[in-house]
């Protein structure tokens, strides 16, 4: 059950700093992008965020890594096999730089405009505007849904078990499944989670 638990965690972590990077290019380029990244944004979140994350998982998991091995049979290299930790993380990521996007858009856009107005007439460029003023007055309003959003990736880790990544889950279900006692088993792995 640890070293389930371990790769859970690390699948968590991953996915969870490779949706952050997604969500900050996501916010920025729906809050200052030009008009077809804002609409390439705006598709990403409304399609990721209205998919099931399981359904999400299976088509990036099977279908990612096919799309990928006849991209790189068109280049001529050789297939590759993808890690179950690798493919984890990237379709945790996926999932979670939607989100995080939302997030981080409603944070910034929840600054006052007076503050942004006032760095501005003070001189301040672009930069010092983003770095002095807006992100510290946003992170109040974007840690609640980012710490929520670290919650939904240690949970998602469970929908890696249907791919047959050894998870949490999965182990719980291998280990419950051989000794029987799946009231015990299932319970300890709820207090893991937990």
């Amino acid at each position: 059950l640890l070293r389930g638990l371990l790769n859970s965690i690390q699948i968590a972590i991953g996915g969870y700093a490779f949706g952050l990077l997604l969500g900050i290019g996501g916010a920025c380029g729906k809050l200052y992008g030009g008009p077809i990244t804002r609409d390439l944004m705006e598709c990403y979140t409304t399609i990721v965020r209205a998919v099931p994350e399981l359904v999400l998982i299976l088509l990036l998991y099977y279908a990612g890594t096919d799309a990928l091995n006849y991209v790189l049979s068109l280049v001529g290299i050789g297939e590759v096999d993808i890690s179950g930790l690798v493919a984890g993380i990237f379709v945790i990521g996926v999932v979670q730089g939607a989100y995080t996007t939302e997030v981080l858009r409603g944070a910034i856009k929840a600054v006052p405009a007076g503050q942004i107005e006032a760095a501005r007439a003070y001189g301040m460029s672009p930069t010092k505007v983003m770095t002095r003023v807006t992100l510290p007055a946003m992170l109040p309003y974007a840690i609640p849904g980012l710490s929520n959003l670290w919650l939904i990736a240690t949970k998602d880790t469970a929908l890696l078990a249907v791919v047959g990544f050894s998870e949490l889950t999965l182990v719980t279900r291998q280990a419950a499944g051989s000794t029987k006692a799946y009231l015990l088993f299932f319970c300890a792995a709820g207090v893991l989670y937990l």
